[in-house]
């Protein structure tokens, strides 16, 4: 099942690819926008249908700024917790409000099943090969810094997370995680279309 998903881009390219989990979120989600034009990144935004619905203005900023959005399910289900059908639903629920095939599994959980399903459907599922450790309470963020600086490679995809509950340790991480990318001559770029693996 690995290789239905997306869990790095081209190795050969000194591209990463930023992501972030369970936006939008009014000041957190700004932050991060206005830190990613200050050295003119782009990233991918897994978005959850409900804060969509929630922060409609938010969400139209990474639109207008040209970052990719991703489906991110309505409510942040737990695919090996809820039940097929529901969660399917749930995923066709955030579709009419974020448009876009490329769809992230809350908790990098899903099962093969679901897989199939989404694949059927044109849905690109994308994970990653980077987890900056924003949301974990336990860990500091000079720990989660030096953790990220060293597992970054040619053609990483890196999550953080938009959330309030990672806003405190986000805001040390990200400046100094960004201008580490740009030091070492990384750009970052949107997932922008269903890849090829």
């Amino acid at each position: 099942m690995f290789k239905n998903y997306y869990w790095h881009g081209n190795r050969g390219e000194k591209t990463v690819y930023l992501t972030f989990d369970d936006g939008p979120t009014p000041l957190v989600t700004d932050f991060v926008t206005d830190l990613l034009s200050q050295y003119g990144f782009k990233a991918t935004f897994f978005c959850i249908g409900d804060k969509v619905d929630r922060y409609p203005a938010t969400y139209k900023l990474l639109e207008n700024q040209g970052h990719q959005v991703g489906n991110h399910t309505y409510h942040h289900l737990n695919a090996w917790t809820t039940k097929k059908n529901r969660y399917l639903d749930n995923i066709d629920e955030c579709s009419k409000v974020v448009d876009t095939k490329l769809f992230r599994p809350p908790y990098g959980r899903i099962t093969s099943t679901v897989t199939k399903r989404l694949i059927n459907k044109g849905y690109q599922i994308v994970l990653w090969d980077v987890l900056s450790g924003d949301f974990d309470q336990k860990r500091t963020a000079a720990s989660c810094l030096k953790n990220l600086k060293k597992n970054t490679r040619n053609g990483s995809v890196i999550v953080f997370h938009d959330s309030d509950k990672s806003f405190e340790k986000l805001k040390i991480i990200l400046p100094k995680y960004l201008k580490f990318l740009k030091e070492k001559g990384w750009d970052s770029k949107s997932i922008s279309k269903p890849a090829s693996i």
